[in-house]
């Protein structure tokens, strides 16, 4: 099957007769292909989104939202051709396309009920002993905002970025990564049924070489929203000054199970949370600090259920299916071998045929291999033991990813004490690390992202306060 799909500037869905080939993870070959997009095209989608958008903000809220609305029903009404492009083109199973989708939804139903309660803050000058003054400070919209999103949730995390943006009256630009194109596009064809007004959503695709520098440093940028690697991150971070952004890097989660931890407990969040999509995720448990009196049962136990992870084709909705190309299967491969070479343990695993790679089980890994630092984006857990609390936590706090942690102990007190000396985002206790619920604010520090993200915390970051001060 060959899938051709054309990109969404100014109302129009257009190419310029130059292609970009997507190869699909199931068996590297081509699976369709997208415009790819140069400068000239890429200046006109900002052009029209900063034209576009001080009419589109001057609509009513509920003028915007019955938009989005159609958006939602045409995306649930496509929820199957939608996961079956995400499984040729980003190798997820079909099932977990399926309920992306439908997360995706729901998402767009929270953000426009939560930009119904984006009310004005009105202040007197009484607390400041300031008599005959009324202040009324509103949220009003940065103006036009670059998303750019990440290959593994092509829908999820498009639709958070887009939606909070569009819901608020700023216009979108919006770039999915290479393996994702041809699901992003499918939605832009989508919106281009709905009949957004022109120019206030727009979707380009193309080589990065050709194209990444030209999107960063468009001037007509407001707000850049970036979701992917830390290297690309720290491009923007430099490229991007005198923008806002909001950038949702890696990760290298760690797992702290403590020696009174319930084992059953853990060694279920943690399976889910290393595992699931082939760990191809920012927020999956990335390596597994554990007591050194019970580290013998917990590894006994986690292999046994990691046996129990099938691989195979996405198609087939199995656990473990390919990562998204050679080259990230190289980089895995990479890791194993160089804890491998010292000393470290291979409980289970370490099979390979191209990109698909079986669930693997490293024990004894210790701090001078690369996988205890490195983040893999692949089905490989490396099991630290450790003398007591204090080595986990630094261990935890020495790394420079600081997505998420998370905590197995059944003693609430070491807990809570523990959780506040971990240097992250956000720590989980007796529970995986995770993205969701979309509600709840979602962030890292230094390596792993700069900004919050979350419904009303993405609503925020695409507005800003405007103040109206009367004098009686």
């Amino acid at each position: 099957m060959s899938l051709e799909l054309n990109a969404l500037i100014n109302g129009e869905l257009m190419n310029n007769g130059d292609w970009l080939e997507i190869i699909s993870p199931i068996d590297n070959k081509p699976y369709g292909r997208v415009p790819a997009l140069k400068e000239k095209e890429i200046k006109q989608a900002f052009q029209t989104a900063r034209q576009a958008q001080k009419p589109w903000a001057k609509l009513t809220l509920f003028e915007r939202i019955s938009y989005l609305r159609k958006w939602a029903d045409l995306l649930l009404v496509h929820k199957t051709k939608l996961a079956k492009t995400m499984a040729y083109e980003v190798g997820k199973s079909l099932k977990d396309g399926q309920v992306e989708v439908e997360r995706s939804i729901e998402y767009i139903d929270y953000t426009i009920e939560e930009a119904k309660r984006v009310f004005p803050e009105t202040l007197t000058g009484d607390g400041w002993n300031v008599q005959n003054k009324l202040g009324i400070f509103s949220r009003v919209p940065k103006g036009v905002v670059l998303a750019i999103s990440p290959f593994n949730y092509p829908v999820n995390l498009s639709i958070a970025k887009i939606v909070p943006s569009l819901v608020v009256g700023n216009s979108v630009v919006f770039k999915p990564a290479t393996n994702g194109s041809l699901t992003g596009l499918y939605m832009a064809k989508l919106a281009h049924e709905v009949g957004f007004p022109k120019g206030v959503f727009n979707v380009v695709t193309g080589r990065g070489r050709d194209i990444g520098d030209l999107l960063v440093l468009n001037p007509e940028i407001d707000v850049i929203s970036f979701t992917g690697s830390v290297a690309v991150g720290n491009h923007i971070r430099k490229l991007g000054h005198g923008k806002d952004l909001v950038l949702e890097l890696g990760g290298k989660d760690p797992a702290l199970v403590l020696k009174d931890a319930d084992l059953a407990k853990a060694v279920k969040e943690i399976i889910g949370g290393a595992y699931s999509y082939s760990g191809q995720r920012c927020t999956a448990i990335k390596r597994v600090l554990v007591d050194e009196t019970i580290a013998d049962e917990l590894v006994a136990r986690l292999k046994t259920e990691v046996s129990k992870l099938e691989m195979g084709s996405p198609l087939e909705n199995k656990a473990i299916i390919p990562v998204i190309d050679i080259k990230a299967a190289e980089f895995v491969q990479e890791l194993i071998d160089d804890a491998l070479a010292k000393k470290a343990t291979l409980v289970i695993g370490n099979q390979r045929k191209d990109n698909l790679l079986s669930a693997t089980l490293i024990d004894h890994v210790t701090a001078d291999m690369r996988l205890a630092w490195e983040e893999p984006f692949g089905p490989v857990l490396p099991i630290i033991r450790c003398k007591n609390v204090e080595e986990m936590i630094m261990l935890a706090n020495k790394s420079n990813f600081k997505l998420q942690a998370c905590i197995f102990t059944n003693d609430i007190n070491a807990a809570f004490k523990i959780a506040g000396e971990l240097e992250t985002g956000t720590v989980n206790i007796n529970g995986r690390t995770q993205r969701g619920p979309d509600s709840f604010p979602f962030l890292g520090i230094h390596d792993s992202g700069q900004g919050v993200q979350g419904i009303c915390e993405t609503i925020n970051s695409v507005t800003r306060f405007k103040g109206l001060v009367i004098n009686y």
